[in-house]
């Protein structure tokens, strides 16, 4: 029982409390699951372009980035796409404005998210030293309407799947400069193992090491192969 006041008046409330029941919490849909299933199946039959697409396109949705040069680092990458997109190396979204604020894009607007996205990381790529942005391509699965809705969810069920590299293994591809005043923070993995964009110099924060990074891209690869053989 608990006591209240209210203008001067007491009250007794009975706080009614169900024994906890942890079973009744969970949620489960098989029909949900078979949706992301063939949200996936769909994503994996998309055409692949060069990154950026040479088309700008409007939309939200989810995508991935596939790397086929010859960079020491990611050897086995080439060895994987070399006649087919099978293993992304990095796995993003692009959601409407406003989709973190639970916010609804304006009836009738047309936005450019994803394409905006994919040309941010055209450019990453390409102001990366040891990177050639020749060597990427990406696929992608424009969601709208109501689908948008499905853009978190089948993000990380492709990182779950495919575990790329930069999204599991060597962290901040998808980083933004984080302007000015903010430049206390430290440098990215991947801008140490692929240094090049103007902002990330900027960052003075206490960072890691190549040598660390290398080691951890190193490892990656080695617990991909013996997961594979193990198949």
């Amino acid at each position: 029982m608990e006591f209240v006041s209210y203008l001067g008046v007491k009250y007794y409330i009975w706080q009614m409390e169900a024994a906890f029941d942890r079973d009744k919490h969970i949620y489960k849909s098989d029909a949900f699951e078979e949706i992301i299933k063939d949200t996936v199946r769909f994503f994996n039959g998309t055409p692949v372009h060069k990154l950026p697409p040479p088309v700008k396109f409007h939309g939200t949705g989810v995508y991935a980035i596939y790397y086929t040069g010859k960079s020491p680092y990611y050897e086995d990458l080439y060895e994987q796409n070399r006649l087919e997109f099978h293993q992304p190396i990095y796995v993003g979204k692009a959601v409407p404005r406003g989709w973190r604020q639970a916010k609804d894009a304006k009836l009738g607007s047309i936005t450019f998210e994803l394409y905006s996205r994919l040309r941010e990381h055209g450019k990453s790529v390409n102001q990366a030293k040891n990177l050639a942005q020749e060597d990427f391509s990406c696929r992608f699965m424009i969601l709208e309407d109501s689908a948008n809705h499905l853009i978190g969810t089948v993000e990380a069920a492709l990182i779950r799947y495919y575990k790329p590299i930069w999204n599991t293994r060597i962290d901040g591809f998808g980083n933004h400069d984080p302007g000015s005043g903010r430049y206390n923070q430290a440098k990215s993995e991947w801008d140490i193992i692929h240094p090049g964009r103007p902002w990330a110099d900027k960052c003075v924060g206490q960072s890691s090491t190549i040598d660390k990074v290398e080691e951890k891209a190193a490892e990656y690869f080695a617990l991909i192969k013996r997961i594979n053989n193990a198949k």
